[in-house]
């Protein structure tokens, strides 16, 4: 056979294969169609059968009890009749139930993917707040080691001093910056209040010409700035990592406005009701 014959040939085999898979998916197509016909002529008969049911007209007597045995039955009947019957298969064609197959696992694959990519983003975010956590971890740490070491060193100085003799010079040098650091600390604060009460009054002090008018006693007692100041500042002092002060009824509203306006005070980024003392010191 020449080569221009074999090529002939194998083109009339590649016609013909590609013809019987053509009518394999017509037949395949053909058969699905007569097979939803089938069932919608099902489905228009037991809706016929339905419309008669439904024109079976009922004495009023009986209407309000019979309805729902009749439906009971029903129910129970049509509950019968699914315990009986097997699963039907929708198809025989093998064309059929590989395209179903592959539409199903398409899904599953689809219902996969997306749960997937849910978890690796869940993955994602968990692994950054980690990353957070182990940071603000590591920073505590470190502060915790270096207050640990401070306080080690202050101890030692403190039980070196006690072993020196009290009588030194040195003894006498420290004690008097002490005294006069205590001094200086006491006149810092008064002086401070004494600017807090004339520029700052108490605010039942300035609202007492509208307390006058007012037969109704106010429902807590309003903090003077100076104790606020004082409540920020201990706050700021004793838990350096945790400063913000919850701001309660106590507060009066002017005062706190009065502080943040002036940077001497800051708002929770998060929560605006929690202020803390800015550190200056820092």
């Amino acid at each position: 056979m020449t080569p221009r014959g074999a090529a002939s040939e194998r083109e009339a085999r590649a016609e013909k294969r590609a013809g019987c898979a053509e009518r394999s998916r017509y037949d395949a197509k053909e058969e699905i169609l007569e097979e939803c016909e089938s069932f919608w002529k099902q489905m228009e008969q037991c809706q016929s059968t339905l419309k008669l049911l439904e024109t079976e007209t009922l004495t009023e007597s009986d209407a309000q009890f019979s309805l729902p045995v009749m439906q009971m039955k029903a129910l129970r009947a049509e509950y019968n009749q699914w315990q009986k019957r097997s699963p039907e298969i929708i198809s025989t064609n093998p064309d059929v139930l590989f395209a179903l197959g592959k539409k199903e696992l398409q899904k599953v694959k689809n219902d996969l993917e997306m749960v997937l990519s849910t978890v690796q983003s869940k993955n994602k975010n968990l692994e950054e707040e980690l990353r957070r956590e182990q940071q603000w971890y590591e920073e505590q740490k470190q502060l915790v080691d270096t207050l640990s070491r401070t306080e080690e060193e202050t101890k030692n100085e403190v039980e070196q001093l006690s072993d020196k003799s009290l009588n030194t010079s040195a003894f006498h040098e420290q004690r008097k910056k002490i005294l006069k650091l205590k001094r200086y600390k006491k006149e810092l604060l008064t002086a401070l209040g004494k600017f807090l009460e004339e520029h700052f009054p108490l605010p039942e002090e300035a609202g007492s010409a509208e307390k006058k008018n007012s037969y109704e006693d106010p429902a807590v007692e309003l903090k003077p700035l100076h104790d606020i100041l004082e409540i920020l500042i201990r706050k700021l002092m004793s838990t350096p990592h945790e400063p913000y002060v919850p701001i309660d009824d106590s507060f009066w509203p002017p005062y706190i406005e009065l502080l943040l306006r002036y940077g001497i005070a800051l708002r929770h980024p998060e929560n605006p009701c929690r202020i803390r003392l800015e550190a200056f010191h820092a």
